[in-house]
């Protein structure tokens, strides 16, 4: 079996030290969604330099997507020529310190999506945690498919409790070549970024092989007959969705042809699930019903679809949140184990026959509660614990859509590193 992660040839920005550097790197596109002026705000941050804001498409502005499609790529081309340098057969030691002063390491290389199936049953060594929508493949596809490099935003997650592939990094990073160092814009902490020696590189694929074993995987959860995973995609999993789809498509146009090409694999970042920085936050939802009507209707049938749940035995609460007033919920006995599960369920229920409606997930508390107001109705629950992860998807497949956020917005991954797919 190849290795399912391994090096890259890595394109990192010329200007990777010091103030400037930070201009940059931008934080995820499917941060921000309904806040477009977090995104003006870093435009004007960032002024004329060369950034990645240029090569990527936030999601606040997905209807503008055609007109942006081609000034993406015309900058992609523009860094490649002018703004980079590209450094082979690589893998990088990452230390993010977040706002909160905490560094979450990871490591940054490509891995194989012949190992990676996003459908709801999936059993490869690579899966989504998440339901992956499958309409929001198509606009990714028209971006990436002429673009000439991928700006990963994925994170991977290893289950790895003894810290024995990312952490023994930590004891001796200093003695590496360091790759990148600055500040993140708009308050996000500060980045830094070292090569990873070729002993070390063999030391992470040697475990990997290890932990890609079916009696490895059956000792570790203590359940028979289980189909490893080996990494469970944290976030950005519609856009390696996009990047699997493309390939599949090569495939088909080439054969085996295709398997040589670069659309075979995603740069990616894997960072351990048991990492101290990592925390799991909920995604909340917001809907909004155009009309205070529409909004007080959607109010009541929350609130029946609560009083009426006749399923498992834990109960737990959501808070409803617009102009209305805040009101705390109780589901009793609720048909799903996760909060997300029951309050997706009801939504999509009512979205039906309600198409006007229009539903967003929202990161973070307090975004939440300043976009409930007007006809938004929002709506607060609690998440889940990451220790239940791997286990559950092994167990009962992949989770309702949008179940949680890998910590707060500005935690989330930054773009930096860059590789050529074309």
């Amino acid at each position: 079996m190849p290795n399912i992660f391994s090096t890259a040839d890595i394109l990192l920005p010329k200007k990777r030290f010091g103030e400037d550097a930070g201009k940059f790197s931008v934080i995820a596109c499917d941060q921000f969604t309904s806040e477009k002026a977090f995104w003006e705000e870093c435009a004007k941050k960032i002024g004329d330099a060369a950034s990645s804001l240029n090569m990527i498409l936030p999601e606040a502005y997905l209807r503008d997507s055609d007109e942006r499609i081609e000034k993406i790529n015309t900058a992609m081309n523009d860094y490649c020529e002018n703004d980079s340098e590209l450094f082979f057969d690589s893998m990088i030691y990452v230390r993010r310190t977040q706002p909160d002063g905490r560094i979450r390491c990871g490591i940054v290389g490509k891995i194989d999506l012949e190992y990676y199936d996003y459908s709801e049953d999936s059993s490869s060594l690579v899966r989504p945690t998440e339901k992956t929508v499958v309409e929001r493949i198509p606009p990714r596809v028209k971006i990436r498919e002429n673009a000439p490099l991928e700006l990963p935003h994925i994170m991977l997650l290893i289950d790895d409790a003894n810290k024995r592939v990312i952490e023994p990094l930590e004891e001796i990073y200093t003695s590496f070549e360091k790759a990148y160092a600055f500040d993140l814009i708009m308050g996000a902490g500060h980045i830094e970024g070292y090569f990873i020696d070729k002993k070390n590189i063999r030391r992470i694929y040697a475990l990997l092989a290890r932990y890609s074993t079916k009696a490895y995987s059956e000792k570790y959860y203590g359940i028979n007959n289980v189909k490893p995973l080996l990494f469970a995609v944290g976030d950005g999993n519609h856009s390696l969705a996009t990047a699997k789809a493309i390939y599949k498509n090569a495939k088909e146009l080439y054969g085996k042809e295709a398997e040589r090409m670069p659309c075979r694999y995603a740069l990616v970042e894997l960072v351990n699930l048991y990492s101290e920085a990592l925390d799991f936050e909920p995604i909340y939802r917001t809907v909004n019903c155009k009309s205070a009507e529409v909004l007080s209707e959607l109010t009541d049938y929350v609130k029946e679809k609560a009083r009426s749940s006749c399923g498992g035995e834990k109960d737990f609460d959501i808070e409803l949140i617009s102009a209305i007033g805040n009101e705390t919920v109780n589901v009793a006995f609720p048909d799903k184990s996760l909060p997300v599960g029951f309050v997706q369920e009801i939504l999509d229920e009512f979205v039906i026959s309600h198409p006007e409606c229009e539903i967003d997930y929202i990161h973070g508390e307090d975004s939440l509660r300043s976009l409930s107001n007007g006809t938004t109705l929002g709506i607060l629950f609690g998440g889940m614990s990451k220790n239940d992860l791997f286990r559950g998807v092994i167990s009962d497949g992949v989770l309702p859509r949008k179940t949680f956020s890998m910590g707060h917005a500005l935690d989330k991954r930054h773009y930096l590193e860059a590789r050529k797919i074309k």
